[in-house]
């Protein structure tokens, strides 16, 4: 048995089911927060056909610190939390249906550190408040064919409080770097959240990606 807390923890479920998706959403929650909110994320979303499989942290956290801290201070959950990550999405990318990857705040720091390190062959990432992890700002070079063409939609607050635009921007230029197409909406806000324009974007994001209905 895997001594992972993640993997412990079982998912949750919105949607249609994942045999019958025209698309499956892996929609990973933020800090404090669980499957519930990313849930309600998928009530706005609304999209027909929808497959949201939603994973749990382990108390609620996927990793201790902040998600600029050196990454050893956020070990071992960190690894724990992509491992968790990684055996989720190899697991649904055995369905017909294209595979995306959407996170909030830690969620998205979570998946951002995930596409850079690990390099998946996805249909589509979301990452909405977050970037890569660790003090500094890192270089991104080389194979990765996982990446090459992936459309990448990427979302902050202007202000977030949480975290700094600089990070967001660092992180929207790796993934470019590593050949996918990168869209970063930036919003004249304040607040830590996912505003309406957002989820109208990542429904439109969605349903570009989404196979034709059967």
């Amino acid at each position: 048995m895997s001594d992972n807390p993640h993997l412990a923890v079982p998912r949750s479920h919105h949607g249609a089911p994942v045999d019958e998706a025209g698309v499956i959403v892996y929609a990973a929650h933020g800090r404090g927060q669980s499957a519930e909110y990313m849930r309600d994320l998928a009530r706005r979303v609304g999209l027909d056909g929808a497959a949201w499989v939603l994973p749990n942290a382990a108390d609620h956290t996927w990793y201790p610190g902040g998600f600029m801290q050196p990454a050893r201070e956020n070990e071992p959950r960190l690894g724990q939390a992509l491992e968790t990550v990684e055996a989720h999405t190899a697991e649904l990318s055995a369905a017909q249906a294209p595979l995306v990857a959407l996170g909030f705040s830690q969620g998205a720091c979570l998946l951002a550190e995930y596409l850079l390190t690990r390099r998946p062959a996805l249909a589509g990432a979301i990452l909405h408040t977050g970037g890569y992890t660790g003090p500094h700002e890192r270089e991104w070079d080389g194979g990765g064919a996982g990446l090459v063409g992936l459309p990448v939609l990427m979302a902050s607050a202007e202000k977030d409080p949480w975290v700094p635009l600089h990070r967001v921007h660092a992180t929207a230029s790796g993934l470019s770097r590593l050949g996918a197409h990168v869209a970063c909406d930036v919003y004249d806000d304040t607040e830590h959240r996912v505003n309406d324009d957002a989820v109208d974007r990542i429904r439109t994001f969605l349903r570009r990606i989404a196979r034709p209905p059967r």
